[in-house]
């Protein structure tokens, strides 16, 4: 099976995730997470310098939870620019249609 080459939104949001859990690994070392998290300290170095673009929910989900990193803030860090200057919802109130006669 051939990989499709990655888009650059796709790069940009892997460098933004990668910084995230760099950042939230604070000064515990990459070997000591990645055993933690169960993952190798290569793929979570490669992650963390964007060369893993986009590693699986699980490697993700075993690393912010071992940093203590939820995954609604990991979300909201990498999600797509237009996703994150997208009106909530909550903050629009839905109207209610009017009762039929």
């Amino acid at each position: 099976m051939v990989r499709l080459p990655l888009s650059p939104a796709e790069l940009e949001r892997g460098r933004r995730l990668g910084a995230l859990l760099r950042r939230a690994r604070g000064e515990r070392s990459i070997l000591d997470v990645a055993l933690d998290a169960g993952v190798s300290p290569e793929t979570l170095r490669k992650i963390e310098t964007g060369r893993i673009a986009t590693p699986s929910f699980a490697t993700i989900a075993a690393v912010a939870s071992v940093v203590r990193l939820s995954l609604d803030a990991l979300w909201d860090e990498v999600r797509p620019e237009a996703e994150r200057v997208a009106p909530d919802r909550a903050t629009h109130p839905v109207h209610e249609e009017s009762p039929r006669r």
